[in-house]
């Protein structure tokens, strides 16, 4: 049968050839063998069980979790002149009446079907009654609760070879590590042990991970080398997809959003403008992008963190599927580790526990300092013997770059080896930077040799430098308990006889930064803040647009007085010196000459030299606190701030986009939950911007320290429900 399997590979399908594994894949399902295909996306998996559909007797029954991957596959097989139809709630009556009575008569060789409507009772008795040839899982990850996006609807897929005995069953999948392959094959019950994989490595990808200083400058620096090629901008929350969509939109880009808050009519007509190129770029939250065959994306922006590595892989797989290549770039900022980390404390058991490790990779993966491929490949259990691939900034970047690190390393391996290696990243490193901690103190650690030398990196960079050597197999991180452990590899290190090279990551001089507000001037401020609301006016768009205020307060601080200088400010690149920045610098240098004033801040040279990690503000630091456990209280004895200080930090935080864990600010208020719910009422009905109107209409029966706690709650509650 595979003489005729090519024949319609050939006729219909218009390919010459079968590309790797799809011979295999076809003969064993036309042998009627169960079998697990694994193919990275655009690797051609859709043939595997199409091709077979149309020489099997019966109907092939696809099921697949998403709407758009129905409907684009259906029709395209329907231009092609192959019967094929799809059940779900996007079809009026008429039409799904339609393709019901397609499905009785025969008439139709492939049926798409989500796992939710499959079984629904009238859905399941009609295939009962049919001669059903194949069930095809189309993201067959989904059954795994090791997969990134665990299903369990998919679990009762089993049950239909109670009806169907005489199916063949194919699961296939882009992302499978051999713990979730293990997990498809036992809990769908494939009876063969056919397992075809290809190779995850998509070649013509290049990979690359910068900091994330300021992510819409730096996106617009990107999408400047690509003009009018198509692309896709992923990011964390549906808020942040309107935000970008606006920015990008005011600065002449065709550009659409996509997510699931959008009405259904505007969603299918930006994924419609996108795909037929009449827009070149989506920004989107992951909703986008599944079961669609656009071959000419040129490049993905990772504008936030995926949430794990399965994610991230497949959303670079939408890139270049034409085979040409296609540029994927992620950038990487601790805010949003804070922010995945708060939704995983919302789970619990093994759930939590898995989307930990899954993240750990992700950040592993992200701050390694060899071969991007290394790790990514070796995540879906795929050996990689290339030392450098030539597509990936890491293997790009030049030998002047990499640092001999072996002192570094030998403090940081002393130090897991002095503390008996029970312990996990973050207090070993709080070790070698001297913290006087409560935790630390109590177990006598800042007795240790090892205490306080590691002074000459910030904590973020001795981050950077673990996962390297993590990379570098000199540790390993205990996955139940998070503890770091030396390999043998290590103690060569340790004793001089194994020298080791990476990289140093640059950091912002901290103090530099934190003159920054003590050298404001206050005057100058209210000016720029005036012409940019002048200037937002004219154009119709909010002022932040403009500069935001933190770029307003860095030239009120430092006064630049030429295009250098100004390059140097934070939020200011050459798209946006050329739009406005011209303009506030000669309000600056109009005031210093006017007034006489001299410059009082520190001065950052150009955007060139600017060391590329925003410094942690102490409003970070409680924010994170908070987060990972440690109650107001703890905060306030390990800091001296007072409770209001440490409320105004919690605020400030969650004006970023990160929300506080919402159970444990409800635990700290002391009101009742009857008076909660007053308070909440009143912030639904006042808003939540100044607190002394609901005090007021609470008849000054509430302090403002409850106002402030509930405040917290009411927008970081908000927060979670955009996200």
């Amino acid at each position: 049968m595979i003489h005729q399997a090519t024949e319609i590979l050939n006729n219909t399908f218009g390919y010459k050839t079968f590309r790797p594994l799809q011979e295999q894949a076809i003969s064993s399902i036309l042998g009627k063998k169960d079998t697990l295909l694994i193919m990275p996306t655009g690797g051609g998996k859709s043939l595997c069980y199409q091709i077979p559909a149309l020489l099997l007797h019966g109907i092939t029954v696809v099921v697949s979790p998403l709407i758009s991957l129905m409907k684009d596959q259906v029709e395209q097989l329907n231009e092609l002149g192959i019967a094929a139809v799809f059940l779900n709630s996007s079809l009026s009556s008429d039409e799904y009446s339609a393709n019901i009575e397609s499905i009785k008569n025969g008439n139709s060789k492939l049926l798409y079907i989500a796992p939710e409507t499959l079984f629904l009772n009238h859905i399941y008795e009609m295939l009962s009654g049919i001669d059903v040839s194949c069930i095809t899982i189309d993201e067959a990850h989904c059954i795994s609760e090791w997969g990134h996006d665990f299903r369990p609807e998919y679990r009762k897929i089993i049950g239909l070879r109670e009806h169907h005995p005489g199916a063949v069953f194919v699961a296939v999948t882009a992302t499978a590590t051999p713990r979730v392959q293990d997990d498809i094959q036992k809990s769908l019950g494939l009876k063969s042990d056919v397992r075809l994989i290809d190779s995850f490595d998509r070649k013509n990808l290049y990979l690359e991970i910068a900091p994330k200083t300021n992510a819409t400058e730096q996106a617009v620096k990107f999408l400047r080398k690509y003009p009018n090629q198509s692309g896709i901008i992923y990011c964390f929350s549906r808020k942040q997809v309107d935000s970008l969509y606006r920015d990008l939109n005011n600065l002449g880009y065709s550009v659409r959003p996509y997510h699931a808050g959008l009405p259904d009519d505007e969603r299918r007509k930006n994924q419609e403008l996108f795909i037929k190129d009449d827009v070149q770029i989506i920004v989107a939250t992951i909703a986008f992008g599944m079961g669609i065959n656009k071959s000419n994306v040129r490049f993905v922006i990772h504008f936030d963190l995926p949430k794990n590595i399965e994610s991230y892989y497949q959303e670079i797989g939408r890139s270049g599927r034409d085979g040409l290549r296609a540029h994927c770039l992620l950038l990487f900022g601790y805010g949003d580790i804070s922010k995945i980390r708060y939704f995983i404390s919302q789970k619990e058991g093994q759930e939590k526990r898995i989307a930990e490790r899954h993240l750990q990779s992700l950040i592993d993966f992200a701050e390694t300092g060899v071969c991007r491929r290394l790790p990514l490949l070796t995540y879906f259990g795929e050996r990689y013997s290339q030392e450098k691939c030539g597509m990936c900034d890491n293997c790009n970047s030049s030998a002047k770059d990499l640092s001999d690190i072996t002192i570094p390393a030998q403090k940081f391996l002393s130090c897991i080896k002095r503390t008996n290696e029970i312990y996990g990243l973050s207090y070993i490193v709080d070790i070698l930077k001297g913290s006087k901690s409560e935790k630390v103190l109590n177990n006598k650690h800042d007795e240790l040799s090892t205490y306080g030398i590691g002074n000459e990196f910030t904590k973020k960079q001795w981050f950077y430098l673990s996962h390297q050597f993590t990379s570098l197999q000199l540790i390993h991180r205990d996955e139940e308990y998070g503890s770091l452990k030396l390999t043998e590899k290590a103690y060569e290190v340790l004793k001089g006889d194994l020298p080791i090279t990476g990289k140093i990551k640059d950091d912002f001089d901290e103090k530099a930064r934190a003159n920054i507000s003590e050298n404001l001037d206050s005057t100058l401020f209210e000016i720029l803040r005036s012409k940019r609301k002048s200037i937002a006016d004219k154009i119709g768009i909010p002022p932040y647009i403009v500069f935001s205020d933190k770029t307003l307060t860095e030239m009120s601080s430092i006064l630049p007085i030429s295009k250098k200088e100004m390059l140097g400010i934070h939020g200011l690149g050459e798209i946006k010196f050329e739009k406005y920045g011209h303009i506030f610098l000669k309000e600056i240098i109009e005031y210093c000459d006017k007034n006489d004033v001299k410059e009082t801040g520190p001065k950052i040279e150009s955007r060139a030299i600017i060391p590329i990690e925003t410094v942690k503000k102490s409003f970070h630091t409680t924010g994170e606190k908070f987060n990972s456990g440690n109650s107001i209280s703890d905060i306030m004895a390990e800091t001296k701030y007072k409770k209001s200080t440490i409320l105004k930090h919690m605020l400030d935080y969650i004006s970023e986009g990160t929300p506080l864990s919402t159970d444990r600010l409800l635990n700290e208020s002391t009101l009742s939950p009857e008076k909660q719910k007053l308070v909440l009422d009143k912030f639904d009905e006042l808003g939540t911007e100044k607190l002394a109107p609901v005090y007021d209409a609470l008849k000054n029966k509430v302090d403002y320290n409850e106002l402030h706690l509930l405040r917290l709650y009411h927008i970081s509650k908000k927060l979670v429900s955009e996200s």
